[in-house]
């Protein structure tokens, strides 16, 4: 028998022949990588379901191609449409998923990290994580009223159409917070037209003094979001590398997520 013939006789064998077979296999599978936050490797799911890795790659695969796994840093995460079943019972442990991802980057930053979204015409916080190393930015004006100013606002807004904009900014008009502050609504939109989608959005010291951020888009599904991060001013030497990581981690961290 060749490898390949082995193979789909193992998919149809241990667990039960037949289509129902595969189905407890694929639920199995599902639920072994559910229980892994940080994601689960393909060794480690073999071993726990007693089959050939040659097996558990098969129907990972074919989960991934539905939407229900996602494969990210070499390992599988819950994607998308998983994250949909049992929505209301799930969403809690989505949350704690996405608290402990943006801890795992804070502590690798060595700096506070923040996931906003732009939701029904308002930007949002949806988490933050800091610690008294990695402090966070003191909100002293509303977020949602200052995208203008903020890195994460500026990431969100250039997300948004021409019309989207205009409207946001109609109904949060701009206001000077600091010296370096864009106040001229036709520069801010010139600038955010011009800002390519590839390269972090920066704050640097626009929202309050003593403090630079960077912010990077993260898209999942309808959802406008983005990740950013902190800093002091004394430390803006290390705002680029920050940058470059946010930007890095972003993707993977988003379908790990499953937002």
């Amino acid at each position: 028998m060749s490898a390949l013939s082995r193979d789909q006789h193992a998919t149809l064998g241990g667990g039960g022949t037949g289509p129902f077979g595969v189905l407890r296999r694929a639920l199995r599978l599902l639920e072994a990588v559910d229980r892994r936050p940080g994601g689960a490797a393909l060794a480690e799911l073999a071993r726990e379901l007693s089959l050939p890795q040659t097996v558990v790659q098969r129907i990972a695969e074919e989960l991934e191609m539905e939407g229900y796994l996602a494969f990210a840093d070499g390992a599988w995460v819950p994607g998308g449409a998983f994250a949909l079943l049992g929505q209301q019972s799930r969403e809690p442990m989505v949350r704690a998923r996405m608290q402990l991802r943006l801890a795992e980057l804070r502590d690798e930053l060595g700096a506070a990290v923040y996931f906003t979204r732009y939701h029904d015409g308002e930007l949002t916080v949806e988490a933050v994580s800091e610690a008294d190393y990695a402090p966070a930015v003191e909100e002293w004006v509303d977020f949602r009223a200052t995208a203008h100013a903020s890195a994460i606002g500026k990431c969100l807004l250039g997300q948004l159409d021409h019309d989207g904009r205009r409207d946001h900014l109609s109904r949060h008009p701009i206001a000077r917070l600091t010296s370096r502050t864009i106040t001229d609504t036709d520069q801010l939109m010139h600038r955010l037209e011009r800002q390519p989608a590839t390269v972090p959005v920066l704050d640097l010291q626009e929202y309050a003094l003593g403090t630079v951020c960077a912010a990077v888009p993260v898209s999942a599904g309808s959802t406008v979001g983005c990740l950013a991060t902190s800093l002091p001013v004394t430390e803006l030497h290390r705002l680029r590398s920050a940058a470059e990581l946010l930007a890095l981690r972003a993707a993977p961290l988003m379908l790990a997520m499953a937002v």
